[in-house]
């Protein structure tokens, strides 16, 4: 008798099979994003630059923290969004996030060139690149619609 199949997800139901390819491309729109990983059990949140690249997601943070190594063969999460790049009526936010298996790595001249110019300085010390390499598993892409753009308020 043949193993029955488990109910799909309700967002299963209504997830196209495009989805995923349609949040790497806002996901190359957007340059930061937040890469989350466990460190002996404690949460850590990282902001980190980052480019899409022959559907992998590559990584640019900062090496004084020794956060690479840390990741470096660990699943982590990652996320983006639009919530603060809106203009003036643009009501349309998206969020995407995924996990994959982190791993250091060396990128080439073209990779380097699409990171841009690496910050001067963090947390007070020069900025030390360092470099993850992660393939996009259970990728999950959110909209919202309405949502008016926020503008700073400025006092005098």
């Amino acid at each position: 008798m043949p193993i029955p199949e488990p109910p799909a997800s309700p967002s299963d139901e209504h997830r196209a099979p495009s989805d995923d390819h349609r949040a790497l491309e806002l996901l190359a729109h957007a340059p930061y994003g937040h890469l989350s990983v466990t460190l002996r059990a404690l949460p850590f949140v990282i902001t980190t630059r980052h480019i899409v690249s022959d559907g992998r997601v590559l990584v640019r943070l900062h090496g004084g923290y020794g956060y690479s190594r840390a990741c470096d063969g660990s699943v982590i999460a990652y996320n983006a969004d639009n919530f603060g790049g809106r203009e003036e009526g643009d009501e349309d936010v998206w969020h995407v996030q995924f996990v994959g298996t982190a791993r250091r790595f060396t990128p080439g001249p073209a990779e380097l060139l699409s990171f841009g110019p690496a910050p001067r300085v963090a947390d007070n010390v020069p900025f030390l690149p360092e470099y993850l390499c992660i393939e996009p598993q259970f990728i999950t892409l959110h909209h919202l619609e309405g949502v008016p753009a926020r503008q700073a308020a400025h006092s005098s």
